[in-house]
């Protein structure tokens, strides 16, 4: 039988990051007794501020790295025992597969399937791993250079998308380049392409390029999910996107729990076969010009979406630690399906452009919001986060109605 609540005398967590994301994790596993803290090597990401456990700032461990490590041995004599960690983000998941041997005397942590999780955390290594085991994909090609680009776009079906490896490369881009922040971008020509990648080409030559799946947001969908020894699967919730942010190319910002055998079938045999073990969200659209579900990326780790699936009655934070602990764990089933679950910051600045672009009307955007509603960053119990929250989308409402006066004004 799962157990419901942690005992006292078992193993603490450390959550990887504390962005908004770890920190719900945390904020789960405490409300099941378990001590919980987290760490990070930005000092603005919302853990520091939260009323939901300690969060530690830590050296950054792809610039760092030996620091990092030490930082963690520490840690972990002074929370006793081994402690589990759980990553909320590439950066620690990476850190993790490349310290390996440093870090497993010291914490729990899913040691046969680090070093694929690591490989899930790269672009070019999670499609690759995705073709040799059966789960669609649009054309893609990892790039080195401007010649693996031109060999691409000569057999490519335009419009296209490039993305970094890790988002977190071309977060490092010098300030003033177009690229520097964005998750992807796309094009519209060979030439587009070329232009754009110019901006990396330099500093940051290595990247995915991919044709763009056919169809709007309405067509992802993510498959959350927790996995245990063995790739015995222990729990799963699939939701399908209402809403993203940025529009078309973004991450969702609405979404709802379904019911989808195919995806559920399509995304659990990807991972039983690659031997997964642990946390791992996988968004997927469904094309529609021949209805067949491709990857759009995985993301080995807790996410954004994935708090989600807590309120379908898939708590796969708490699965995760019981199964790396070795209690016992029966498979859960999504108990409930009845709400949207909702990121104010992505949902905010989207609703104006899926206005603009003629997708939706403000009228049915009023409907997405009646019924039953679970937020991702808002949390009447954790007010600091939520009142910067609160402050940034006022913002950018604020921003809206201004640009929208100054056009009435124009035109009149």
């Amino acid at each position: 039988m799962t157990s419901l609540r942690a005992q006292s005398d078992w193993p603490p967590v450390v959550v990887a990051s504390v962005f908004q994301t770890g920190l719900n994790l945390m904020r789960d596993l405490l409300r099941r007794g378990v001590r919980t803290v987290g760490i990070d090597c930005d000092s603005s990401h919302e853990g520091f501020s939260s009323s939901y456990g300690k969060s530690y700032l830590c050296p950054n461990p792809d610039t760092h790295p030996e620091q990092w490590t030490a930082f963690m041995i520490d840690l972990a004599q002074k929370l006793g025992g081994r402690p589990v960690i759980i990553p909320a983000a590439d950066i620690f998941v990476s850190a993790l597969g490349k310290h390996v041997e440093a870090l497993k005397e010291h914490y729990i942590f899913s040691l046969d399937s680090i070093a694929v999780q690591a490989a899930l955390a790269t672009k070019e290594q999670q499609y690759a791993l995705a073709a040799q085991h059966g789960l669609p994909i649009a054309r893609t090609a990892y790039i080195q250079s401007r010649a693996d680009l031109e060999s691409f776009a000569a057999q490519a079906r335009f419009p296209c998308l490039v993305k970094p490896r890790h988002q977190r490369e071309w977060d490092a881009l010098p300030e003033g380049n177009p690229l520097r922040g964005l998750k992807l971008f796309t094009a519209d020509t060979p030439e587009e392409l070329f232009d754009k990648y110019s901006h990396a080409e330099i500093l940051r030559p290595e990247a995915v390029a991919q044709e763009i799946i056919a169809g709007g947001d309405d067509a992802k969908y993510c498959y959350l999910s927790v996995y245990g020894a063995g790739s015995r699967r222990l729990g799963h919730t699939v939701v399908h996107e209402l809403r993203a942010h940025p529009v078309l190319f973004g991450s969702g910002s609405m979404v709802e729990p379904v019911i989808d055998a195919e995806i559920a079938d399509l995304c659990d045999k990807f991972l039983r076969g690659i031997g997964y073990v642990g946390i791992c969200e996988i968004e997927v659209k469904r094309d529609t010009r021949d209805g067949v579900v491709r990857l759009i990326e995985a993301n080995p780790r807790y996410s954004v979406t994935a708090d989600a699936s807590v309120y379908a009655g898939v708590d796969i934070g708490w699965l995760h630690y019981l199964d790396l602990i070795g209690q016992s764990v029966e498979p859960v089933e999504p108990t409930h399906l009845g709400y949207r679950h909702v990121v104010l910051r992505r949902d905010i600045p989207a609703l104006p452009r899926y206005v603009e672009r003629g997708l939706l009307t403000w009228g049915q955007i009023r409907q997405t919001y009646r019924g039953e509603l679970a937020f991702f960053d808002f949390d009447r119990h954790d007010w600091r986060p939520t009142a910067a929250t609160l402050k940034g989308c006022t913002r950018v409402v604020a921003g809206t109605v201004l640009r929208s006066l100054g056009l009435r004004r124009k035109l009149s």
